[in-house]
C-alpha cells in the first residue's frame, strides 16, 4: 500500500492520511460570495475561523446571516402550517438560481397573505362556533321557557277549578297578571349560556353558597361535544338557565360565569322572537360555512403553490446562511477590499481549488482575481481518508475510538478483514451466517431506497453498518464450514468422514474407540467429532490454542505497524528502543508458545504446555522430561527467557536520556543559528517536536515517568492481552453449545412426540429462540468483544488516535445535517 498520494487525483489510500496543506486565499469582496459558493459545491477546504476573538454581532456579515434567519423562520411558519393542512412538501428537481433579494420579498408576500387568511379564518370559525352554541343555547332554553308556561297553566288551572285562591302559591314564570297586591311582586331576572359539563357540579355549588340560594338554575346536557369559541376545541358542555333577583346576585353570577369559562348569551322570553331569532341565526351559520369553506379552499391553494417550491426556497435559504456563516470566518483586509482566507485542504484538491477561485472570479465580473498561496506552519493538519459506502463503516469504527493522527498508519485498513474474521471464530456456524447474509443482502439490495427513507434508530444503525454485517456473514460462513455447524449439525459436505467405530459402543466412550478407515477429512473438522464424549475437550483444545495463534499473531502485526509508523516520521529512538524490545519481549514468552502449539500439532506430542511455560520461569534450569518437544529445548528457553528480561530495562531507560540529548542538541543549535529563520526551519522544528521532544519545555522526570508507565503497561498488556484473546474461545464454544441445546432440546424432542401440533410448537419456539438468542443476542456479543479486540489488545501497539477530522465547508453535510 502506498504512503502517500500526489497529483490531480490520486488512488484511494487508506494506510495513511491523505497529505494535507495550509492555503491562503486573498479574494476580492465582490466575488467572495461566488467564490465561496464555489468552494461549498466542492466540499474540499476547511476554512479556519481567522474572527474566534469577536462575537458573532461584531462579524462583518451579521446582517445577512440574521435577514437569512428570518427567511428560515418563515420557512419554518410555512412547513408548520402545511403540516397542519396535512400537505407535504414536494421534492423539486429543478436548480434554477434564485436571488435572495426576490426571495425575501416573495416569502415576505407570501407570510402576510397566510398570515391574513389565518386572522380571517380564526375570526370567522370563532364567530360560527360562538352561532353554534348560541343556536344550541335558543333551542334549549326555549324548551325550558315552554315547559315552565304549561307547568303554570297547568298550576293555574287546578287552583281555579279548587277556587282556593288564597293558598295557591303564584308560580315564578307564570306570564299572566295574578290578583295580588302590585307593590308586593318581585321582578326576577335571567341568564342563559353553556359552561363545560366537568364544571358543571361546582358552577352550581358556587352559585348557590354566593347568593345564599336565591337563584333557581335549570341545566340541560348537550348530546353532542361542541367547539369552544375560544380554545377552538371539542368540549362537553351544559346549556344552563339561571334566575335571579337584584343587580348585586347579577353581578356575582356574571363574575362566577367568568371565572368557570361559561359563554353567555342573550334570549327573549316572547315566543316569536325566539323563533325570529332561530331562523336568523340559522341563515348566518348557513353564511358562515360557506365563507369558511371558500376561506380554507383559498388557503390549501397557497399552500400547495408553497409545498411545490418549498424544498428549493428552503435549500437556497440554508446554502446563503451556510456561505456566510463561512464569510464570517474570514478576516477583512487593511483596504477593506478583500477577504482573507485560511483552511486546510488536501494536496491532490489544489487544481480544483483554483478552478474555483478562477470560475468565482470570472462568474461575478471582478477585474482582480484571487490569489492561492500555500503557507507553511507548525500546526498538526488534519486527518482525512477517502473512504467509499464499503469502507466508511469500517473506518468509523476506528474513529469511534479515536481519529487518526496526521499521517499514522490507520488500523482501518486491516480492520476491514480482522475485524469480521474475528466476530466470526466466535460466531461459527453457517446455516447462522447464511441468515446474516440474507437479511444484510435486503439492506444492501433496497439501500437506494432505504437511504431517502427516516428509519428507526436500531434499523439505521443496522443499515449505516450493512457492509461490515456482509463481511461478518461472509466470514461466518467460512468458519461455520470449517468448524462443520449446521444449526448446530455437522454434514459430511466435503467427503465421508476419516474414522470408523470399532463397535457399536464407541459412540459413548472416548476416541479411542475410534479407527482411522479413510483419508483425512479434506476441510474443517471431522463430523465424527459431533456427539462423542470427547466432542467438548477436542473442541475446548483446539479453539483455545486457536486463540492464542490468532491473538499473538494479530498483536505482533500492531508492533510491525508500530515499525513502519516510526520510519515513516523518521523517528529512529521509537525503531530501536521500542519496537525491538516490544517484539523481543512478545514474541520470547508468547511468540515461542505458539511455536510449542503449532510443533506440538505437526508432531502429536504429548507434551502438557501448561507446564511447559509455569516451569520456564518457576525452574528453567531443571530437565522437561516428556515435555521436551525437539532437542535444545532447555537452552532456547534460557535464551529466551533472558531475551525477556533484558527487553525490559531495554524498553524503559534507554529512550529518556536519548529525548533529553536530542532536546538539548537541537536548543544549543539554535541558540547559534542564523537570525533569518525561513519557513523550511519552523517545518523542520515542527517535525522534531512530534518526534519525541515536547515542546519548548522538557521535563526529563516527567518523560521517565511516562515511560516507566509505557513499559509496565506493555509488559502487564502483553499477559493479560494475550488472556483476552481466550474470549474468542469461550465465545465460540458458547455459541456452539447454544445452538446444540436449541436443536437437542427443543427441535429434536418436538420430533420425538410424533405430534403434529407438539411438532409445529417445538419449531416455532426453535425460530423464535434462534433468531432472538443466536442472530441477535450473540450476533451483538461477538461484536462487542470484536470491538474490544481491536481498540484494547490490537490498536493499543502502535495507535495513537489524538488527531482531529477534516471537516470541510460543503453543501452536501448542510444538506445531511437538515435532514
Amino acid at each position: 500500500m502506498a504512503e502517500g498520494g500526489g497529483g490531480c487525483c490520486p488512488p484511494m489510500d487508506l494506510f495513511r492520511s491523505e497529505p494535507m496543506q495550509l492555503v491562503q486565499l486573498i479574494i476580492p469582496i465582490e466575488s467572495a460570495h461566488l467564490t465561496v459558493s464555489y468552494l461549498g459545491d466542492l466540499g474540499l477546504l476547511q476554512f479556519k475561523d481567522l474572527n474566534s476573538d469577536k462575537s458573532p454581532f461584531q462579524r462583518t456579515y451579521a446582517t445577512q446571516i440574521k435577514r437569512c434567519g428570518e427567511l428560515a423562520r418563515k420557512l419554518r411558519f410555512f412547513k408548520e402550517q402545511m403540516s397542519k393542512a396535512g400537505f407535504s412538501p414536494k421534492t423539486s428537481t429543478t436548480r434554477a438560481e434564485i436571488n435572495l433579494d426576490d426571495l425575501e420579498v416573495k416569502l415576505g408576500e407570501l407570510e402576510s397573505e397566510l398570515v391574513e387568511m389565518n386572522a380571517n379564518s380564526e375570526k370567522l370559525q370563532r364567530s360560527y362556533n360562538e352561532l353554534a352554541e348560541y343556536k344550541l343555547v335558543l333551542q334549549k332554553a326555549a324548551d325550558f321557557f315552554h315547559a315552565a308556561h304549561s307547568s303554570a297553566l297547568e298550576l293555574q288551572r287546578e287552583s281555579e277549578s279548587r277556587e282556593a285562591d288564597d293558598s295557591l302559591e303564584t308560580p315564578l314564570l307564570l306570564d299572566q297578571e295574578i290578583s295580588t297586591d302590585p307593590s308586593k311582586q318581585v321582578k326576577l331576572g335571567y341568564l342563559t349560556g353553556l359552561v363545560p359539563r366537568e364544571k358543571s357540579m361546582a358552577f352550581e355549588r358556587i352559585l348557590f353558597r354566593a347568593t345564599r340560594g336565591n337563584v333557581f338554575l335549570k341545566q340541560a346536557t348537550l348530546e353532542n361535544p361542541v367547539t369552544d369559541p375560544i380554545s377552538g376545541e371539542k368540549v362537553e358542555k351544559n346549556v344552563f338557565l339561571v334566575f335571579y333577583s337584584g343587580e348585586k346576585a347579577k353581578n356575582k353570577i356574571l363574575k362566577i360565569c367568568e371565572a368557570f369559562g361559561a359563554n353567555r348569551y342573550p334570549f327573549t322570553e316572547d315566543l316569536g322572537r325566539q323563533v325570529q331569532s332561530i331562523n336568523e341565526v340559522s341563515a348566518r351559520l348557513s353564511e358562515l360555512k360557506t365563507t369558511i369553506d371558500a376561506g380554507l379552499l383559498h388557503r390549501g391553494n397557497l399552500l400547495q403553490t408553497i409545498g411545490d417550491q418549498f424544498e428549493r426556497w428552503n435549500l437556497v435559504v440554508r446554502k446563503e446562511k451556510s456561505i456566510y456563516h463561512t464569510l464570517n470566518m474570514l478576516s477583512l483586509d487593511v483596504t477593506k477590499k478583500c477577504l482573507v482566507a485560511e483552511g486546510w485542504s488536501p494536496i491532490f484538491a489544489t487544481k480544483q481549488i483554483q478552478d474555483a477561485l478562477e470560475r468565482g472570479a470570472y462568474d461575478s465580473n471582478s477585474q482582480v482575481g484571487a490569489i492561492f498561496q500555500v503557507l507553511h506552519t507548525k500546526e498538526s493538519p488534519p486527518t482525512y481518508f477517502r473512504t467509499n459506502k464499503f469502507t466508511t463503516a469500517f473506518q468509523e469504527i476506528v474513529d469511534a475510538y479515536g481519529v487518526a493522527k496526521y499521517q499514522e498508519a490507520n488500523p482501518g485498513v486491516y480492520t476491514i478483514v480482522t475485524f469480521p474474521f474475528l466476530f466470526a471464530v466466535m460466531f461459527g456456524d453457517w446455516g447462522h451466517g447464511i441468515c446474516l447474509l440474507l437479511a444484510t443482502l435486503y439492506f444492501i439490495i433496497r439501500e437506494k431506497k432505504l437511504s431517502s427513507q427516516k428509519l428507526g434508530d436500531i434499523t439505521e444503525m443496522t443499515f449505516g453498518g450493512r457492509y461490515v454485517i456482509l463481511m461478518m456473514s461472509i466470514f461466518s460462513i467460512y468458519t461455520g464450514l470449517i468448524y462443520n455447524e449446521f444449526f448446530s449439525v455437522p454434514l459430511e459436505l466435503f467427503g465421508r468422514s476419516a474414522y470408523a467405530c470399532r463397535d457399536l459402543s464407541c459412540g459413548d466412550s472416548t476416541t479411542m474407540g475410534l479407527i482411522k478407515v479413510r483419508p483425512t477429512y479434506p476441510f474443517g473438522l471431522d463430523p465424527v467429532w459431533h456427539g462423542t464424549r470427547s466432542e467438548l475437550p477436542f473442541l475446548n483444545s483446539l479453539k483455545m490454542k486457536m486463540s492464542i495463534l490468532i491473538g499473538v499473531t494479530q498483536m505482533n502485526l500492531g508492533i510491525v505497524i508500530s515499525y513502519f509508523n516510526a520510519l515513516y516520521f523518521k523517528n529512529s529512538i521509537n525503531v530501536w528502543f521500542q519496537f525491538i524490545p516490544q517484539l523481543i519481549f512478545l514474541n520470547s514468552l508468547f511468540g515461542y508458545l505458539s511455536v510449542l502449539i503449532v510443533m506440538k500439532w505437526c508432531t502429536g506430542s504429548q507434551a502438557d504446555l501448561y507446564h511447559v511455560m509455569i516451569y520456564m520461569f518457576l525452574s528453567p534450569t531443571d530437565d522437561l522430561g516428556e515435555n521436551q518437544l525437539f532437542p535444545g529445548q532447555k537452552l532456547v528457553q534460557l535464551v529466551l527467557l533472558f531475551l525477556a528480561l533484558v527487553a525490559v530495562p531495554w524498553m524503559l531507560i534507554p529512550k529518556p536520556f536519548l529525548l533529553k540529548k536530542q532536546h538539548e542538541a537541537r536548543h544549543q543549535g539554535e541558540s547559534y543559528a542564523l537570525l533569518e529563520t525561513t519557513e523550511e526551519s519552523l517545518q523542520v522544528e515542527s517535525a522534531n517536536d512530534s518526534h519525541g521532544g515536547h515542546g519548548e519545555e522538557f521535563e526529563f522526570s516527567e518523560v521517565f515517568v511516562h515511560q516507566l508507565i509505557h513499559t509496565i503497561e506493555f509488559v502487564l498488556g502483553a499477559v493479560s492481552n494475550t488472556a483476552s484473546y481466550l474470549r474468542l474461545w469461550a465465545l465460540s464454544l458458547a455459541h456452539s453449545e447454544l445452538s446444540s441445546v436449541f436443536y437437542d432440546k427443543v427441535l429434536l424432542l418436538a420430533w420425538g412426540f410424533n405430534n403434529v401440533f407438539i411438532l409445529i410448537i417445538g419449531i416455532v419456539v426453535f425460530v423464535f429462540a434462534t433468531v432472538g438468542v443466536l442472530l441477535v443476542m450473540e450476533t451483538l456479543s461477538a461484536f462487542l468483544h470484536a470491538l474490544r479486540l481491536h481498540w484494547v489488545e490490537f490498536q493499543n501497539k502502535f495507535y495513537e488516535g489524538d488527531g482531529y477530522k477534516f471537516q470541510p465547508f460543503s453543501f452536501l453535510v448542510t444538506e445531511e445535517e437538515e435532514e
